[in-house]
């Protein structure tokens, strides 16, 4: 998974299955995090599900989790502001969180 520097936050790129069954960290799947949201793709209903989700992983509040590309796709850029990449790292790859690590 890359993780690239831009301005105030870091960037990266997300694949994103909506209508799961549980939110969750799938691993990492050709340079993108994988995630898994329960929110149905309509109405930006999973782009919310994703932005709450990865704060909450995160411990950051929602509005330092901007998608910035990929509004209506499966692929979109994240970017997260006001951590360091290694911090997404630590806290995206805790114990237990997702498997494997990119």
């Amino acid at each position: 998974m890359e993780l690239i520097e831009d301005g105030d936050g870091i960037r990266l790129k997300v694949t994103v299955q909506p209508h799961a069954r549980k939110n969750a960290i799938i691993g990492i799947q050709g340079g993108a995090l994988r995630v898994n949201v329960t929110a149905p793709p309509v109405g930006g209903a999973a782009n919310r599900g994703l932005r709450e989700f990865l704060a909450e992983s995160l411990r950051i509040s929602r509005s330092r989790v901007e998608i910035v590309s990929g509004h209506t796709s499966r692929h979109k850029t994240v970017k997260i502001l006001g951590l360091s990449s290694d911090r997404i790292r630590v806290l995206l790859f805790k114990e237990g969180t997702a498997k494997g690590k990119g």
